[in-house]
């Protein structure tokens, strides 16, 4: 067996764990709070690592890390109706405040590249991947261990995945345009098409046959096709902002942790986006 055959079957073999597992979180609304929590996690410490290797940058990796998932579960809570307070925040604000101060004491080559990328793992990572509880618990009737329908942020993933798979297949038929050759050199125009097209047909496809739960009442096939039209969108640009950070830094790969598949960023580049973006569409046309 070759080198390239046995990274294949890694790849496949990894890829199918990685969708089995995403797939099985959004059975309870504890599986999923748990796993995006621990995604959350170590998404920050894989990018804490990585920046921590610029010239005079120097950011607190287990704090940072820390923060970020106290972020996540604290709108996880908030979203439940747990508490009702703002005050479930207070800690997190307490740790962004420490972050800055510390650097008074620190003495850091570059105190203010220090602050600013560690406040980029907090926007970039911890405050997308926390929206994901808006699209799951927006409507307020889900319990801790209750079994949820979250076909709505489920399917974010869906789409995501429909459009990797419509833009490789198109692409590597097809691809003669290059869609952004200054940072990501094989995405194609005809990729980007294609994989937007697949998006779109799944998306219709939800909104005709499964879209009638918690979470998506009032959303007609329309919507749902506005809804792939935005993860395209923003998926495209997420994987895109990734690629450019990781151009910056001058690293192939975020990460070995997922084998075949690079790191926590490479697999999550397009959701840091689309996340947020959906969560905007649906609020502007008042899904919520």
């Amino acid at each position: 067996m070759t080198d390239k055959q046995r990274n294949f079957i890694t790849r496949a073999v990894f890829g199918i764990l990685f969708v089995v597992v995403i797939l099985c979180s959004f059975t309870r609304a504890d599986f999923m709070i748990g796993l995006f929590a621990l995604i959350t996690g170590l998404t920050i410490w894989e990018y804490a690592g990585l920046v921590n290797g610029i010239k005079g940058v120097r950011i607190n990796r287990f704090i940072s890390t820390v923060a970020g998932v106290y972020f996540f579960l604290a709108v996880a809570v908030l979203e439940l109706g747990m508490v009702s307070s703002f005050v479930v925040f207070v800690p997190y604000i307490l740790c962004v405040i420490y972050l800055f101060v510390a650097e008074l004491y620190l003495k850091n080559e570059s105190p203010i590249l220090s602050w600013a990328y560690t406040m980029l793992g907090q926007m970039y990572i911890a405050f997308p991947l926390s929206l994901i509880n808006i699209l799951a618990f927006g409507n307020g009737d889900v319990s801790v261990g209750g079994s949820a329908n979250m076909l709505l942020p489920l399917s974010v993933f869906i789409l995501l995945w429909a459009n990797d798979t419509g833009a490789y297949c198109t692409g590597s038929l097809l691809g003669r345009h290059k869609l952004f050759p200054r940072i990501s050199p094989a995405k194609s125009w005809e990729g980007s098409i294609g994989g937007g097209v697949l998006s779109i047909i799944v998306a219709a496809l939800i909104g005709h046959y499964g879209a009638n739960g918690s979470g998506t009442k009032g959303m007609d096939i329309m919507v749902w096709i506005g809804l792939g039209v935005v993860v395209v969108v923003f998926g495209t640009w997420g994987d895109l902002v990734e690629s450019l950070f990781k151009r910056t830094i001058g690293v192939k790969d975020s990460g070995k942790i997922l084998p075949g598949h690079g790191g926590m960023l490479d697999r999550f580049d397009s959701s840091l986006l689309a996340i947020p973006a959906v969560v905007v569409y649906l609020y502007t046309l008042s899904q919520f």
